[in-house]
């Protein structure tokens, strides 16, 4: 009974030591305490009004549930920054008539990141996703909310884990 106390004492720590290296995000240990995410200009050939700020603040949410970091407005640890560069539609399946079956909404935002204390961290490169709808529907309303969401997710998961997560 009293060898089980000891493997029982000794299974708890390694288990809350090791919960030190590694997280349910994937992120291991971040060495900042802060981070900033710029205003995401929108600079593609194709505006749609509103998508700058709703792609920012998707970006600082997601940091912000993943890790135990600190939104700060300047002088960040950690700072994102970039713009929009392409919204494109474009049709993606025809019918039989050669009318247009499906469309494609993409979008692709070019992301600066910056780490003051590891700048071998520090990269610019782009990211994109898209989202198919019927070409019956127009890409207004809640078409359009569905498709932000779902490209913003998959973009800003793909930041933070090409800045944070390492995958």
């Amino acid at each position: 009974m009293k060898h089980i106390k000891y493997i029982f004492i000794l299974l708890i720590a390694v288990t809350f030591n090791s919960c030190s290296v590694y997280n349910f995000t994937g992120t291991g240990k971040i060495d900042a305490k802060t981070f900033q995410v710029n205003f995401f200009q929108n600079n593609a050939d194709l505006i749609e009004p509103g998508i700058d700020r709703t792609f920012t603040l998707a970006l600082q949410d997601i940091i912000q549930n993943q890790t135990n970091l600190n939104l700060v407005k300047s002088g960040a640890d950690l700072t994102y920054e970039g713009e929009i560069v392409d919204y494109r539609i474009s049709p993606m399946t025809a019918t039989a008539d050669q009318k247009a079956a499906q469309n494609r909404l993409k979008i692709r935002v070019n992301v600066r990141f910056t780490n003051k204390n590891k700048e071998t961290d520090n990269f610019e490169k782009p990211f994109e996703f898209y989202y198919d709808y019927p070409a019956t529907q127009q890409l207004v309303g809640s078409t359009l909310n569905s498709a932000l969401k779902d490209i913003f997710e998959r973009i800003t998961q793909d930041i933070f884990n090409e800045s944070l997560a390492k995958w």
